[in-house]
């Protein structure tokens, strides 16, 4: 026996049990998420409940448990209606129910406000709808949408307009403020020209805006008559309605268009109902922009610092000190380089390029206030020590005859650093790359102090000059995580945004690490040589 622990087995047994322990709880919580997130845009039936008590409910049933107050099995019925109801959810007893049914006329409608209604079509009330007489209230509600998709075009283009001369005029007020910060007597003329030019955009604003809600008062008067599971009438303006469906009656083929409608929303819309429903490009878009800065700013300086340390720098004290402090930065809390953030990039930096370049826009601040900026500075910040560690431990893993070889050859230093070290060192700082970037991309709290933020009204990417606005704040997906999760008033209904949610960022962090693995991998079969 003591030969048998000698020999190291039993260790190498626990370690890898360990290991298995590890991978099985990782895949299961992934398989959880990913199982959740993608069930949840899948139509689920609608069924009707006749209850003992001689009520009715209708809904989608959610899940089903014991009940903890009898021991009886119960289930859980997204019952939708919330102007209605007061909520979404509601939990019934099997010893309640006396029928249930799923009639093929029953609607889901996708409501822009209140979430979903779940009841039936009486009618739809619209001036001029081109219709036979005898249609059906399906095929008057089908062509009204469209009725009502047309006319919203027209406001979606008056609202473009409008926003074009709400930047133009905030353009021309920045000017004003910075004419008048110079010099009010000095710059009268061109005072007052900007401030005429100004008032005519402000003018034709208002202009549009009038024309705006006369369109939006006669695209509301086209309304749908609904009924709920008690007979209780309701009246929805079909502009409210995003989409809706009969999920009892729909074919296979059918729910997967449902469904994959659901995803491109959920890509490349935008947020509503409080982040709980609608889309989440804003927050992909900043995630994304904010670990490619983030990389673009770490990577660089990581570099240069991890080469100085290993190539230049003595073997001394303050050598030893600065790798000791490096290591140790690795292990601070992330709130803390929030913090640091906050103080130095926000207030020190950002304040100070507001006193120079902007001083007529103070005291509202232009870069002294939270941004993507300051966000990918802060993280690099957070991540640099992963970059430094990985690539000095790449740099020193070249073997000794290869840089010995190179000088004999009559290189010189730097060249020997640019043309084989750090070639070969590549895949050792591609790794140092891959984990920064999986760390950051997760990161929330240094965040929410320095600059993101629930609901951002623009991207910090659009085409107007000069495109790339780093002082604007933005959406991440980590965040918004946090804020669907434990901010939310209504947490059922957020819950399945919260699974949603968190397979989109695993995907975002799969996919930058994959592709970084796959250069890596490359680069490694490039610089491979037999001497390794």
């Amino acid at each position: 026996m003591k030969k048998f622990w000698k020999t190291g087995e039993p260790y190498v047994l626990v370690t890898g049990s360990a290991l298995a322990i590890v991978l099985v709880m990782t895949l299961s919580l992934i398989g959880v998420v990913v199982f959740n997130g993608f069930s949840y845009y899948w139509p689920k039936e609608l069924v009707r409940f006749e209850l003992k008590d001689g009520s009715a409910a209708l809904g989608q049933i959610m899940q089903r448990e014991k009940n903890p107050a009898n021991g009886d099995q119960r289930l859980q019925l997204k019952v939708g209606n919330r102007d209605l109801l007061g909520q979404d959810f509601r939990w019934i007893d099997d010893k309640e129910i006396a029928t249930r049914t799923r009639p093929a006329d029953a609607m889901l409608l996708e409501r822009r406000e209140h979430g979903n209604f779940f009841g039936f079509l009486k009618g739809v009330t619209a001036e001029g709808l081109d219709v036979p007489v005898a249609a059906t209230p399906d095929q008057k509600l089908a062509v009204a949408m469209k009725l009502v998709a047309g006319k919203n075009k027209g406001t979606l283009k008056i609202k473009e307009q409008m926003s074009d001369l709400n930047g133009r005029a905030e353009r021309i007020r920045l000017k004003l403020l910075n004419l008048e910060y110079r010099g009010k007597e000095k710059n009268s003329a061109a005072i007052a020209e900007l401030t005429a030019e100004r008032e005519k955009a402000m003018d034709e604003f208002n202009a549009l805006n009038e024309q705006l809600a006369a369109a939006q008062s006669d695209i509301t008067r086209i309304t749908g008559q609904f009924v709920d599971v008690s007979g209780v009438s309701k009246d929805i303006a079909l502009i409210d309605i995003i989409a809706y469906q009969h999920p009892n009656s729909m074919s296979f083929f059918a729910k997967c268009g449902a469904y994959l409608e659901r995803v491109r929303e959920l890509l490349l819309d935008d947020p509503r109902e409080s982040n709980t429903e609608g889309g989440l490009f804003p927050a992909i878009f900043g995630t994304v922009m904010m670990v490619l800065l983030m990389s673009v700013f770490s990577l660089p300086f990581g570099v240069v610092a991890a080469i100085y340390l290993r190539e230049y720098a003595r073997d001394g004290l303050l050598t030893r000190m600065v790798r000791i402090a490096v290591n140790n930065l690795a292990g601070v809390p992330s709130i803390v380089y929030g913090v640091f953030g906050l103080g130095f990039f926000v207030y020190g930096v950002g304040g100070s390029i507001d006193s120079m370049f902007f001083p007529e826009r103070l005291p509202t601040p232009t870069f002294g206030t939270g941004g993507i900026l300051w966000s990918s500075l802060t993280l690099a910040l957070l991540t640099v020590p992963v970059v430094i560690v990985a690539t000095e431990e790449s740099l020193a893993s070249v073997p000794k005859g290869i840089r010995e070889g190179s000088l004999a050859l009559g290189a010189t230093k730097f060249q020997t650093l640019t043309k084989i070290l750090l070639p070969m060192a590549t895949p050792g700082i591609m790794t140092g790359l891959i984990l920064s970037m999986a760390r950051a991309a997760g990161e929330v709290a240094p965040l929410m102090i320095v600059g993101v933020v629930k609901l951002a009204p623009t991207l910090p990417f659009d085409t107007t000059f000069p495109f790339f606005h780093m002082d604007r704040k933005f959406m991440h997906l980590g965040f918004h995580i946090y804020d669907v999760g434990f901010q939310s008033p209504n947490v059922e209904a957020a819950k399945p945004m919260v699974y949603v949610t968190t397979m989109l960022l695993l995907a975002i962090v799969v996919v930058a690490s994959s592709t970084a693995i796959y250069l890596r991998n490359r680069m490694r079969r490039k610089y491979t040589t037999s001497t390794f």
